[in-house]
């Protein structure tokens, strides 16, 4: 008895972290496909970041808040991905609870920015086909950075909560974390004493959070394809309705992503450490692959574009 007390009364505040552990020297062998994504995700991701800052017709609110996507994607892997490298090449990755905090808030700050860059990305669509004549006056930089402003707040305050309430858990079980970053469900399963308001808060503020959003994109996109349908000219309609699939491939992947990641993680729970790993990786890394692809191939003026930056690249 006076053992587990001394035991729970330590909280570990310096902390390893150690990726797909199931897989223990073979590690390693997973440097080189990680380190080929990261770079297909930089290179996919900058270089339309880079056609949409260079070139001045693609000075639109819709690049724009595609480029702001892309460049959060890059921030995502960037975060996530060197440090897993790392982990790889050593047999422990150490990291203070501090940083270990810092960088769940920003994984997660970073994720629910995306969807909520989404959200900023279906107004505009809605005001640009269902009031196309008000949309320069109703849309504009400074409205634009507004609504980009809010979007940021928004994603710090419900990731905040979560972040704050972990930072007041206790850590006695180990100080090895299980997992290539610092994940919340990773880091809570050293936790010793009672978790089950960090658990209900989490979850609340996840279901919540996705409904709501879903709500409004499903009504905002309903508007907007009933909008697109009474176009008159074939062409404006058409296009109209090629923009906003891009758009909606786009919600499919980052939400369908989290969400299967998130319902799996909790049924399989007998699942090993690196299929969990794994599921991670998953919904982190795959927005950040196929994101640039999709506005790359469908968007016609970016696709332009880059047809002429690879043809002046080849001459």
């Amino acid at each position: 008895m006076s053992r587990w007390n001394v035991t729970f009364n330590i909280s570990y505040t310096n902390f390893f972290l150690l990726g797909f552990p199931g897989l223990k020297e073979s590690r390693s062998l997973l440097v080189l496909p990680f380190f080929f994504l990261y770079m297909v995700i930089l290179s996919a991701n900058g270089l339309i970041v880079y056609v949409v800052t260079t070139q001045r017709s693609l000075h639109q609110p819709m690049y724009a808040l595609i480029s702001l996507l892309l460049t959060v994607n890059i921030c995502t892997a960037t975060t996530v991905v060197p440090a897993m490298l790392f982990s790889f090449f050593t047999h422990f990755n150490h990291i203070s609870l501090t940083r270990c905090l810092f960088q769940m808030f920003f994984i997660y700050f970073l994720l629910v920015f995306d969807c909520n860059i989404l959200l900023v990305m279906a107004l505009d669509r809605y005001v640009a086909i269902c009031y196309p004549l008000r949309y320069p006056e109703i849309i504009t930089g400074q409205v634009l950075a507004g609504l980009v402003a809010v979007a940021a707040t928004r994603s710090a305050g419900i990731v905040a909560p979560v972040v704050v309430l972990a930072a007041r858990v206790q850590f006695c079980r180990s100080n090895v974390i299980q997992h290539f970053t610092c994940e919340h469900m990773a880091l809570m399963k050293l936790s010793c004493g009672d978790i089950s308001l960090n658990k209900t808060v989490g979850l609340v503020i996840r279901v919540f959070n996705r409904v709501l959003d879903l709500l409004l994109l499903a009504t905002s996109y309903t508007r907007i394809t009933h909008a697109a349908l009474r176009i008159s000219s074939g062409d404006a309609r058409s296009k109209a309705l090629h923009t906003c699939g891009s758009h909606l491939l786009v919600i499919i992947i980052v939400y369908g992503s989290t969400m299967s990641s998130s319902i799996v993680y909790r049924v399989a729970r007998t699942a090993s450490q690196d299929v969990h790993n794994l599921l991670s990786a998953f919904y982190l890394l795959l927005p950040c692959l196929v994101n640039p692809v999709i506005y790359g191939v469908r968007t016609k003026e970016i696709q332009q574009h880059l047809v002429k930056f690879f043809q002046r690249a080849g001459s």
